[in-house]
């Protein structure tokens, strides 16, 4: 039996599988609200036959938003063009949804992400001024952000609460939050971004003061058992950094709290610092193995993996419980469906396709969700 088409629960959610489809910006929003590219995108990739279909990057602020075209999440008109979204998927598929909540930081206020030039400047159109723990530009440009005042840290501590309590009223069963990549909460972890002297900086118990601020204000307005997770980058591959060692230490300290799962990606705090090794599949897995061990939560691995083979290994070999496929499922989206018939697995499926099968593909659809 395929162990990546087993079931796993994270919270109250019963997944029927380990796949994920992970946050990947859309840079299709107006004014924070979501359009119908994101109707279509997500309503195809609902039908991946994935147990978890994570949105993107979504701002809990309008300055905390990666770009001016991204999701927001902060006030009733944002909260209901994500509605119609999420309405629309609960409707025609069985898959449980998880949003991606997260501020840029000093990363925010850039133009589409395929635009070459992609920082903006303040005193630009759609560009605004961004905030960090510490005034630290990025040496690959951008505004030099303003240092964050103990008030400004704790409203954004209410802004990710608010934000939660919208995503749970609006149907979604799952919230991550985004302390990877180099974004606002990744950047209080890091020394390479935190240069802070007060209670928020300093020693590994002052940087990550905030995320688990953060962590504890958005479960005590979830209900009981809904899953608040979260992502990470487990190194900033610049020496000196946050590094392994330090999000073991942050891992326990959320499963402590109930953290749901942890997310487990690398880099993105400054891309022109950090010496990344070679990429390849699974590149980041020792990443998300060492911290399995220390941890009795879920793990999600990630890294360039793209052949079910591949993916059923890693379960197999305890490197991860399940696995997240971005740039794999924006190719293919019905990646579920192939994996599940390559690796003799049952797959959700809807009546409408049921008939698309050629007779040489075993794809055996779970008849309960069709």
């Amino acid at each position: 039996m395929s162990k990546l088409f087993s079931e796993i629960t994270i919270g109250q959610l019963k997944l029927e599988n380990r796949i994920v489809v992970p946050p990947m910006c859309q840079y299709s929003a107006v004014n924070g609200q979501a359009s119908e590219w994101h109707l279509m995108h997500y309503g195809n990739l609902a039908l991946s036959g994935a147990g978890l279909l994570i949105f993107e990057a979504t701002g809990v602020a309008p300055e905390g938003r990666i770009s001016f075209a991204d999701l927001g999440l902060w006030d009733d008109k944002t909260a209901f063009a994500l509605k119609k979204v999420v309405d629309f998927i609960h409707l025609h598929s069985p898959i449980h949804l998880g949003i991606q909540l997260s501020h840029a930081g000093r990363k925010a206020s850039t133009d589409l992400g395929w635009k070459p030039d992609r920082y903006i400047a303040p005193d630009a159109p759609n560009g605004w001024q961004t905030f960090a723990p510490s005034a630290e530009p990025l040496t690959a440009g951008g505004t030099i952000p303003k240092e964050l005042s103990r008030n400004e840290i704790k409203a954004i501590v209410r802004q990710f609460a608010q934000a939660a309590k919208r995503a749970v009223d609006i149907g979604f069963n799952l919230v991550e939050l985004h302390a990877a990549h180099g974004y606002l909460m990744h950047q209080f972890l890091s020394p390479i971004t935190n240069k802070r002297k007060d209670e928020y900086g300093g020693s590994l118990e002052n940087r990550m003061r905030f995320v688990l601020e953060i962590f504890d204000a958005v479960k005590s307005v979830t209900p009981k058992d809904f899953p608040v997770c979260i992502r990470i980058s487990a190194t900033d591959w610049i020496e000196g950094g946050w590094d392994l060692g330090q999000s073991i230490e942050l891992a326990k300290q959320l499963e402590e709290r109930g953290c749901g799962y942890i997310h487990v990606s690398t880099g993105g705090v400054d891309g022109g610092l950090q010496k990344m090794p070679a990429i390849h599949s699974g590149y980041q897995l020792s990443f998300a193995e060492a911290i399995k061990k220390e941890v009795t939560m879920p793990v999600i691995g990630v890294g360039l993996i793209t052949k079910p083979q591949e993916a059923e290994d890693v379960i197999n070999e305890g490197k991860a419980d399940l696995i997240a496929l971005g740039r794999g499922m924006l190719y293919d989206p019905r990646w579920g469906w192939h994996a599940a018939a390559e690796l003799g697995a049952k797959v959700a499926g809807v009546k409408q396709y049921a008939r698309c099968k050629p007779h040489e593909v075993k794809v055996l659809f779970n008849e309960a969700n069709i």
